[in-house]
């Protein structure tokens, strides 16, 4: 079957080859996939920052966005059931964490998640998966499930949200999202679903996120007309929630310091490189403290996010038809796939055509 892998640890190396049929256990259903979404992972894998093989295996099938189609089914999935496969498996000697199903949570780092740690992706023709890691699609969500594994890491980070923020009598009304991109833009849409004001900061004009931000009544804020800084509180009013999502280290910083008294910061971008920059620890600290905010980071997703996320992109196609569709910006055929078609800069989102009946 025909696969798009790399060799972890070597730039550019990604190349459609030909790999054998998926080994399937006796409990796992048989999926076709139909599409895969490019995330910034998936940019760095092929930058060869990270990734690992799976044992026995010298190439890393990428990819773990995807939406698939049951060709066997297996347990209560039927053949032609529409299905998303989850990202990350729990540790074969389960901590506690895992042993619960919240394999996100693991503490010792001894998960596997595919197209990233030691288990083949999804950007192929075929794959095999235990029944308990698929989650069953309508058939009305055909056009854009394949945006429902970036919406469980934000559904996990609200989610979290609301659980901590049970420490205190709380009202939230404002929220500040950082950046316009896939993560963000889906933020934005979720906190409009709970009724918050929401602004979007992000660079420059705003490219395909804008208008998906302010179809679903959001505000967007560029960088051109102002900073994240106590000016952008000023100008906005107090904000509850920020939401981090560029993986731009020194908005992290920042957020800490705009977000009002009692606010929380979920921090769901990832920070490469070595970036160093000065930092007030003192007011910081201070303002931590006397205001009792909170700052946490979230990654990946268990079970209940993933089938809270099908319900709300329900939601979002309910109230702003056609709006989730619109982010999918760009779909290559998986034949035409090159390395440079994953540097998606300037899309919303790029998504791999794998199957002839993907549409």
């Amino acid at each position: 079957m025909k696969a798009f892998v790399i060799t972890p640890g070597v730039a550019n190396s990604g190349r459609l080859t030909e790999l054998p049929e998926p080994p399937r256990a006796p409990n796992d259903a048989l999926v076709e996939v139909l599409e895969v979404g490019v995330c910034g992972t998936d940019r760095d894998l092929i930058k060869g920052e990270y990734g690992e093989t799976p044992p026995g295996s010298d190439v890393l099938t990428i990819g773990h966005e995807s939406l698939g189609r049951v060709v066997q089914g297996s347990g209560t999935l039927t053949v032609g059931e529409l299905v998303v496969a989850m990202v990350r498996r729990p540790d074969p000697e389960p901590c506690i964490a895992c042993a619960a199903g919240e394999p996100d949570m693991c503490l010792n780092g001894r998960y596997t998640e595919r197209g990233i740690k030691a288990a083949h992706g999804y950007l192929a023709e075929r794959y095999a998966e235990d029944p308990r890691f698929l989650v069953s699609i309508p058939e009305a969500l055909r056009d854009c499930a394949v945006l429902l594994e970036p919406l469980s890491i934000v559904e996990k980070g609200i989610d979290q949200i609301h659980r901590i923020q049970g420490r205190a009598i709380w009202a939230p009304r404002r929220a500040l999202v950082l950046g316009a991109g896939t993560i963000g833009s889906l933020a934005a849409l979720l906190l409009r679903l709970e009724g918050l004001t929401v602004h979007v900061f992000s660079r420059g004009p705003g490219g395909a996120g804008r208008p998906v931000i302010e179809a679903a009544g959001a505000t967007y804020v560029s960088s051109d007309d102002c900073g994240v800084d106590q000016k952008l509180a000023a100008a906005i009013g107090p904000v509850d929630i920020v939401v981090e999502a560029t993986g731009y280290s020194p908005y992290a910083f920042e957020a800490m310091d705009v977000v009002g008294p009692n606010g929380i910061v979920c921090l769901t971008g990832v920070s490469t490189g070595s970036r160093t920059l000065p930092i007030d620890v003192s007011h910081l600290n201070l303002e931590l403290v006397l205001e009792n905010k909170v700052v946490f980071g979230t990654v990946n997703a268990n079970r209940r996010h993933f089938e809270s996320g099908v319900a709300h992109l329900l939601a979002i196609e309910g109230r702003w038809p056609g709006l989730l569709a619109s982010m999918i910006t760009r779909r290559i055929p998986i034949e035409q796939l090159q390395v440079g078609d994953l540097d998606a800069r300037g899309l919303l989102k790029t998504v791999i055509t794998v199957t002839s009946n993907a549409r």
